[in-house]
Order: C-alpha cells, then structure tokens, then sequence
C-alpha cells in the first residue's frame, strides 16, 4: 500500500498548473503600472526637492560636528548632554571669535595688500608677456575672452544674489545643524519608526555605518585643511610672496573639497609671485606643486586609511557629478555625498556587515554616557 505523501507528491507532479484566468493577469499588470507610476512620482518630487535635501544633509554634518565635540567632553567630565552640548557651541565660537580677534586686524592687511598689489602684478605680468610674440599672441587670446562691461554688471549682480542665498542658507544650515545635534534621538528615532520592524536592525545598522564613516571622514579633512593652510602660507611666506598668509587661508577653507584648495591659491599666488620677479615666481610654483604633491601622495592617503577608505578617482568624479548635478552646492557636499552613497552600495546591495565597512577606518569610539537632557 503506497504512502499518502508518495501519492500527494505524484499527484503534484502529475496535475497540470493551473492557467492564470484574465483577471489575475489585469491584476498584475495594474499592480505592475501602479509601483513603476509610483516611482517615478516619487523621483520627480525627490528632484523639486533637492535643494531642500541638500541643505537637510548639511545640516545633518553640522550636527555631526557638534556631537563629535559634544561626545569627546562627555567621556572626559561626564557632565550633562545640553550642558556638554551648549560647551560645544561656546567653544566654537570662542576658538572662531579669538581666530578674528588675534588674526583679523593682520589677515584685514593681508587682504588689503592682495587686492591692491593684484593689479599691479598682472601689469607686471602683462609687460613680460608682451616681450615675446608668443607671449603677446597668449595675452591678446586672454584678453579676447574678457566679457563686456554690461556683461560684467550682469554677473556682479548675480554673485551678489548668490552671495546673499549662500548667507541664508548658511544660517538655516547651522540652526538647523544645532537642532538636530541637541535632540538627535528623537530625529534618529522617528526616522527609524518609518522602517518596517523586519528591516529595521539592519538599516539602524547602515545608518551607525554612515555616521561613522562621515566622523571619519570630517576628521581626517580637518586636518588637511590644517595642513594645507599653513603649508601654503608658510611656503609662500618663506619665498617672499606678499599676503601669503591670506592665500594660505583661503587655500585651507576651500580644501573642504578635496583638492580644491591649491587650485584656488594658484592664481593669486603665481601673479603675486611673478610680479616679485621670476625667481619668486619660480619658487611660488615650487611651493605650491609641492604642498600638492606631499597632500595627494603623503597626508591624505594616511588621513584616508586611517579615517575612511575612499580611492581618490571616486573622490574626483563624484565631486564632478554632483557639480553637474546639483551645481556649487553639491560640489561642496559631493565627498560626503559620495562616501554615503559607496556605505549604502557594500550594505545594501553588497551585503556586507557594518564591521567589513568600516574596517578601512576607525573603529567607532565607546559611546558617551547616556543623554539625561537630550530628548
């Protein structure tokens, strides 16, 4: 007598399937153009709303900022979070008043000595190039590519509007910034809640990942700015180069973009160098090539495999994609843009675990002890 599981499976292999009727068939196929419906709906809103995505993601680094100075003075004097929280904020501004304060009235005649020596270097420049005939041809081609006076005005004009956003949005960036820092359960919770329970550990754990890897990454570009600011102002003051100080800080703010900052230096630098003379000039060239080189080759590669593993090529093509994309702002945002979106790929769609993403970086620092005055 044969077994009821032996008949049930040769009745199984042996009953045709059943064919979908039509109206299974009209089912899928509205359910299929509803989600593809849906989708795009939701990519045309998410695009409307890029600016205000791009301007919630910097506020989301300040607040990493805020807390990574908030942490630091909890595990030394265990004192309150707000209390913690509030010393961050007077520190801050404390280090940025005295900066101003101790350096303002030298960088105010650092500056004032750039812009007025600028036109007499490039006239300097401008009589040397005219000695040569190559010379010449070059300046006349520059000199070709000068817009007109009204299309001067027009662009005056716009930078000045541009100026005057980046101003507003700078204030909603580092209010919104202190808001998130001061109650960051709260946001991080809710954002939690909207995950459905069986997924729920495993995008808390991307979420750790990105926070790590974003602290890592401020880190280590703190201090190359550091670097190079005072590599560049010092090099350019040793050769003898006038406001080198003020070129070196600027040169340092502006390497918040990775390799950004020389680049911005160059110009003014290699005027003000040449009108010293050609040997000046030689060694401004000298001076920046090599604070280049030892900041591409020595400083950011140790920064990077100390803080977070990010290969200098995605670094360049994300900042250059996110130009594309989201113009000036997403050039300044497009490195932590970038390193969010290479965490998202290995967790998500790679399938690796927090600890294979961060293994290139830091491990995270032992948690503070826990907020009493947060939420």
């Amino acid at each position: 007598m044969p077994h009821f599981a032996e008949q049930a499976d040769q009745i199984s292999h042996d009953t045709p399937p059943v064919p979908p009727t039509r109206d299974n068939f009209e089912r899928r196929v509205f359910r299929a153009t509803a989600i593809v419906l849906a989708t795009l709906a939701a990519a045309y809103v998410l695009w409307q709303l890029v600016d205000l995505l791009l301007l919630l993601f910097a506020c989301t680094l300040v607040s990493l900022i805020l807390l990574t100075i908030t942490n630091a003075i909890r595990r030394r004097t265990h004192l309150p979070f707000g209390i913690a929280l509030g010393l961050s904020v007077l520190g801050l501004i404390l280090l940025i008043g005295s900066a101003f304060t101790f350096f303002g009235t030298t960088l105010q005649g650092e500056f004032a000595e750039l812009a007025a020596r600028l036109p007499a270097a490039w006239a300097d420049v401008e009589a040397r190039l005219n000695e040569t005939p190559a010379g010449a041809a070059l300046l006349e081609r520059a000199q070709a590519l000068v817009p007109s006076g009204q299309a001067l005005v027009n662009t005056a004009t716009k930078a000045l509007a541009a100026v005057g956003g980046g101003l507003s949005g700078l204030a909603i960036v580092l209010v919104g910034g202190l808001y998130l820092a001061a109650q960051p359960t709260l946001y991080a919770g809710g954002l939690l809640r909207l995950v459905p329970d069986a997924s729920r550990a495993r995008v808390a754990e991307t979420l750790d990942a990105v926070t790590v890897s974003l602290r890592n990454w401020l880190k280590g570009q703190a201090l190359g700015m550091v670097f190079v600011g005072i590599a560049t102002g010092l090099g350019l003051w040793l050769v003898g180069v006038p406001a080198a100080w003020a070129i070196g800080l600027v040169a340092g703010m502006a390497e918040f973009v990775p390799y950004l900052g020389i680049f911005v230096a160059v110009i003014p630098a290699t005027v003000l160098g040449f009108g010293q003379g050609i040997d000046t000039g030689l060694w401004t060239v000298a001076v920046l090539v090599g604070v280049q080189q030892i900041q591409g080759n020595l400083v950011m590669p140790l920064l990077q495999n100390r803080m977070v593993d990010l290969p200098p090529a995605i670094t360049i093509f994300g900042i250059i994609a996110a130009g594309i994309l989201f113009g000036v702002a997403g050039v300044l945002l497009a490195t932590p843009l970038t390193i969010v979106v290479l965490v998202l790929v290995r967790r998500l769609y790679l399938g690796e675990d927090k600890q294979e993403v961060l293994a290139s970086g830091d491990a995270p620092s032992p948690p503070p002890p826990p907020a009493t005055s947060a939420d």
